[in-house]
């Protein structure tokens, strides 16, 4: 089963916030109805990205690394697409 890789962003701060699973369109609505401690409260919010690997260990794999980095620059190359993964990341 596929995995995702995705990036939220508020509406009022404009903060990201990035996550994975399996299935991206209900875990949108489970963070748009406060239903996620570290984003109640701070949306309404929407994917401004969305990444398929091939399975939902990888797509974790792939959101630790990202987390890891504290940049909010590489967080906007991954959203544009102009972020190279490593290739451990690869797809």
């Amino acid at each position: 089963m596929n995995g995702y890789l995705y990036i939220l962003q508020s509406e009022i701060s404009g903060r990201y916030y990035i996550g994975s699973c399996i299935d991206p369109d209900r875990r949108l609505s489970q963070h748009n109805a406060n239903a996620v401690a570290s984003t109640r409260r701070k949306g309404p919010w929407h994917r401004v990205a969305l990444i398929n690997f091939p399975d939902e260990a990888q797509a974790r794999k792939a959101e630790l690394f990202v987390k890891r980095q504290k940049s909010r620059p590489i967080v906007e190359r991954i959203i544009s697409g102009e972020f190279i993964w490593p290739e451990e990341y690869q797809k």
